[in-house]
């Protein structure tokens, strides 16, 4: 009986651990790199704090140096940007797709990548389990990038899977900012 009790408490830990995280391909002129992750949360609330990237994105990861200042507008066209001080900013990303609590598809280059001659599509993709929400995200990226992209695709693959991780806490805790 207490093996049973103990499976039953690690239980909502093994539903939000990462399911997946992987470079799928990688070559002089491109990459794959795949994360996904289980929510104890609905797919429209795993869907609502994938919106709310500036709550949950790593500022070391930002131009600013403050996550605070990204924004997620999911709606076709919208933007995943960032506002910089005096009037600047950075399009990190534009909404190509969106199937609200299902599915957004976004385009762009990120991190160094902007300044490459490179574009990617990341899609991000919320599928109904028992016990809560998987969300994959796939980002392949492809084109011309000085050093070769297979260079990138381990960096790429892990700040994602940080930003998956923090994504995890930050829904989990029902949109609180995460300490990680």
């Amino acid at each position: 009986m207490r093996i049973s009790a103990s499976i039953l408490c690690m239980a909502p830990m093994l539903a939000a651990a990462p399911a997946t995280a992987a470079v799928l391909s990688a070559g002089d002129h491109g990459f794959e790199v795949q994360h996904s992750v289980n929510l104890v949360v609905p797919p429209a609330e795993a869907y609502s704090a994938f919106a709310q990237i500036g709550g949950w994105w790593d500022n070391q990861h930002s131009y600013s140096g403050e996550a605070k200042r990204l924004t997620l507008n999911l709606r076709p066209g919208g933007c995943f940007c960032e506002t910089l001080d005096d009037g600047g900013g950075v399009e990190h990303m534009r909404v190509a797709y969106v199937q609200p609590g299902e599915r957004v598809v976004l385009t762009g280059s990120l991190g160094p990548m902007l300044y490459e001659a490179t574009s990617g599509v990341m899609d991000v993709k919320f599928e109904r389990i028992a016990g809560g929400t998987k969300v994959s995200l796939s980002y392949r990226v492809a084109g011309f990038a000085k050093g070769g992209a297979a260079a990138m695709a381990p960096v790429v693959d892990q700040v994602l899977g940080t930003q998956m991780k923090r994504y995890r806490s930050f829904a989990a805790a029902g949109g609180e900012k995460p300490k990680l």
